[in-house]
């Protein structure tokens, strides 16, 4: 209890001296940097001007509380009844037996469960609010209500005081030990443990597929992965994998990455390893990702396998990079692309889905001036508790139960560890894409953007290419990527868009080995008007789209040649795979 007590006043000297030193600390950036409380002053206007129909909402409570009284009554006097309330089949928070065969606990359950749903139906029904504002207070509604729920507090979580009664108390300490671990890790800002971070170590038992580093710039290594195959295809597959996180979450074991399985398939692969930025690169633009990054891999990749094109897939916003290099290379009349794939790859911004309650003209200024004060970059565990706010209860407060309030050590878990190996954005690039693809949907509109000195219009690209999306994606909701396949007009008027959608969410969806014979995936020949047309025709298939993406590549690859070994080509060997710039940690 000493160590703990010093810990926690050191944090807290800690906290008061950034707070008082800091040249805003009594800004509006910084007291509401997503300008939540002006969105929910508006929300109480709206509802004030429309006594009756709160009073009804009012009304409407008080009639379940009724209902759930009589039940609760019932059941504690020996006789059943049924409940007023059910989570949903996907709610896991009360899996427990004790949320349903304790009297006192099943009340708790049902009472935060009516509640909960009566305060998001009354926010969700005021009228008068604008778009933007219904947004956010529909958003950060949820995100209080999955805060509030009686799983998070030890009082009222029966698996925590029964484990507390167990090990007298010793859960909440080492609970507590967690926490200011956390605190500390993230320098008095909770950053969550979410997996046993001392398990896994990078090139030693993730990404380790055997390869070399080939090429390097100021923004990426290229990675060229041995051969393992006594021949491979002409053309040689190049991903560009988001700059959000780091490639490797396409080699994380052997049994589920894609890469290695790329190489049993026969094809030259190549990877680029983007660098996680400090304050030096604060200055490199989208301009410069493209150039320096997608353009310059292309080059090398053709240098090394000496030929004139190459098969290139973008992942996330690595997609998108990839849809305005296209258009830029269209425009210089350069066919180095042969076909290009876009994996859960946003182009038409029109609907972000639930990330949109973060991107408004307010929130990006005060995000403007924060990584101007922070050196000129973004912070990586920003970006990380943006997109866990998306899936908050699986995310966040799972943990929070786990490892502060049952005091248990988080497992160890590939794709967690990948998830909390967090990169940093720079300002330049950063701003740019979020004011002028998020929120003004630039890169939609013909001419709306320029990239290299050059107008972007996706209409030119006539490139063969290929989609594929994540039915449960909550990053890039795969009817919103759909849009991408009739902005590229001139590869649809050919005959040359093809749309796969995976099962499953942003990563899940897309690494599925077929070995796993997980989560499926569905195909439609014909493209339709929209994406609901799409899937009401479409057929659906078990295994992995891998296998359709392989077919869709076979008669675009060439013909057979020797393997390629790293270094044979036209580039040399510079470091072993996975290389040095994948190995930077924020911490």
């Amino acid at each position: 209890m000493s160590d703990i007590a010093e810990r926690s006043q050191r944090l807290i000297q800690e906290f008061l001296a950034k707070t008082s030193s800091s040249p805003t600390s009594g800004s509006t950036s910084i007291a509401d940097p997503l300008n939540v409380g002006e969105a929910f002053l508006e929300l109480t206007r709206q509802m004030m001007a429309d006594p009756a129909k709160l009073v009804e909402a009012q009304v409407n409570l008080w009639t379940g509380y009724m209902d759930l009284w009589r039940n609760a009554t019932l059941r504690m006097m020996g006789q059943s009844a049924p409940a007023t309330i059910e989570p949903e089949k996907s709610d896991r928070r009360f899996k427990d037996e004790a949320w349903s065969e304790n009297v006192v606990f099943d009340y708790l359950k049902q009472s935060y469960l009516l509640t909960s749903k009566w305060m998001q139906k009354t926010v969700g029904e005021v009228e008068g609010l604008d778009g933007q504002t219904k947004r956010k207070v529909d958003f950060f509604t949820k995100q209080f209500v999955d805060a509030m729920a009686p799983t998070n507090f030890a009082m009222t979580n029966p698996e925590v005081l029964r484990l507390t009664a167990e090990t007298k108390g010793e859960n909440l300490v080492k609970g507590l030990q967690h926490l200011l671990a956390d605190l500390e890790k993230g320098k008095g800002r909770l950053r969550i443990s979410m997996t046993d971070e001392t398990a896994f170590r990078v090139g030693e038992n993730i990404a380790v597929t055997p390869g070399k580093v080939v090429f390097q710039n100021d923004l990426i290594q290229l990675i060229q992965y041995m051969p393992t195959t006594p021949q491979v295809v002409e053309t040689p597959v190049l991903i560009i994998p988001p700059w959000i996180n780091k490639f490797y979450i396409l080699d994380l074991r052997p049994k589920n990455s894609l890469v290695r399985w790329l190489t049993a398939q026969g094809y030259s692969t190549f990877v680029v390893s983007w660098v996680n930025p400090d304050e030096k690169l604060a200055a490199k633009s989208f301009d410069d990702y493209m150039t320096e990054g997608a353009i310059a891999a292309i080059n090398a990749v053709k240098k090394a396998c000496k030929v004139k094109q190459v098969s290139v897939a973008g992942y996330c916003i690595g997609g998108t990079l990839l849809a305005g290099t296209l258009a830029y290379l269209k425009a210089k009349g350069d066919d180095s692309v042969a076909n290009a794939t876009f994996i859960t790859a946003m182009t038409d911004f029109k609907d972000i889905g639930e990330i949109r309650a973060f991107v408004d003209d307010k929130q990006l200024e005060n995000l403007d001036q924060r990584m101007t004060e922070a050196g000129g970059f973004l912070d990586g565990a920003d970006m990380a508790t943006t997109f866990n706010m998306l899936r908050s209860n699986d995310l966040i407060w799972s943990f929070v139960v786990n490892n502060y309030l049952m005091g248990k050590d988080p497992l160890p878990f590939d794709l967690l560890y990948w998830n909390s190996d967090s990169t940093r954005m720079p300002k330049a690039m950063h701003s740019f894409y979020l004011w002028n693809m998020y929120l003004k949907n630039k890169l939609a509109q013909p001419g709306g953007l320029s990239l290299g000195g050059v107008p972007i219009d996706l209409g030119t690209i006539d490139t063969p290419v290929y989609f594929i999306s994540c039915k449960d994606d909550h990053i890039a909701p795969w009817a919103s990527t759909f849009e991408g396949t009739k902005l590229m007009k001139g590869a649809a008027k050919n005959g040359r868009v093809r749309f796969v959608l995976s099962g499953s969410g942003h990563i899940g969806g897309v690494v599925n080995p077929p070995a796993a014979n997980k989560y499926g995936y569905w195909t439609n020949d014909k493209m339709g008007d929209s994406a609901r047309t799409w899937f009401e025709s479409a057929k659906q298939h078990e295994g992995s789209w891998w296998t359709d993406w392989h077919a869709w590549l076979t008669p675009q690859a060439g013909p057979q040649l020797p393997a390629r070994v790293p270094g044979d080509g036209g580039l040399s060997v510079l470091e072993d795979a996975p290389g040095s710039y994948v190995r930077v940690r924020l911490s």
